[in-house]
């Protein structure tokens, strides 16, 4: 009888890890997160360029390494959406988290946002209770990307960053944007099931 006890828990530990593992491997796209909506105006894979629609994001700025400014923004802005805020009617309510998570480089420090669901216009959002917390619009515009697989580690980011801004030129744009650090996945994706991307905004070049 002990035996057949631990034959049986020993089979649902191997069980559970084996759905664990499957549910570490099942693709993003199949559970569908809001993007911000673009139109894809030349896919040349690994790049595209990409005309994006107007958004909004919830942003904060920090100091620190990459992955520690990475960490502390992202509980920082997920406060927010899981319920640091207050509407209109002095209530705090949950918004729907969405892709990507964007870590960009602004002068000594970095600036992190997450992009609001389309359902939400500037003023149906509700102001945050961190004021450390901000929320702005991002206008229409045009962006190059490069999309890649792995670890954002800093090397990876400057290898990439480099390669797109070659692309950029070869295409006869210029860059009118700071590097943006996109990363579309939770922490559990393996990494080859990873989508991360680097976006730069650009405009054509002026001929001579």
């Amino acid at each position: 009888m002990v035996i057949n006890h631990l034959s049986k828990i020993f089979f649902r530990k191997i069980v559970n890890c084996l759905l664990c593992s499957i549910l570490l491997i099942i693709p993003l796209k199949i559970m569908a997160v809001e993007e911000p909506f673009y139109n894809v105006l030349l896919d040349d894979s690994p790049f595209e360029m990409r005309a994006y629609d107007e958004f909004i994001v919830a942003e904060t700025d920090l100091d620190g390494s990459f992955d520690s400014a990475s960490r502390q923004g992202f509980r920082r802005v997920a406060s927010y959406i899981f319920g640091g805020n207050k509407s209109t009617n002095g209530l705090s309510e949950k918004i729907q988290m969405t892709a990507p998570v964007t870590v960009t480089p602004n002068q000594d420090n970095w600036k992190l946002h997450f992009v609001m669901p389309q359902n939400y216009s500037l003023k149906d959002l509700p102001n945050p209770t961190d004021k450390k917390v901000k929320i702005r619009v991002v206008n229409e515009h045009v962006a190059a990307v490069i999309v890649f697989s792995g670890w954002t580690n800093e090397l990876k980011i400057s290898e990439k960053t480099d390669e797109l801004k070659n692309w950029i030129v070869n295409q006869g744009y210029q860059v009118v944007g700071p590097t943006q650090i996109a990363r579309y996945n939770d922490p559990f994706t393996l990494p080859w099931l990873r989508r991360n991307e680097i976006i730069i905004k650009i405009k054509k070049a002026v001929e001579d």
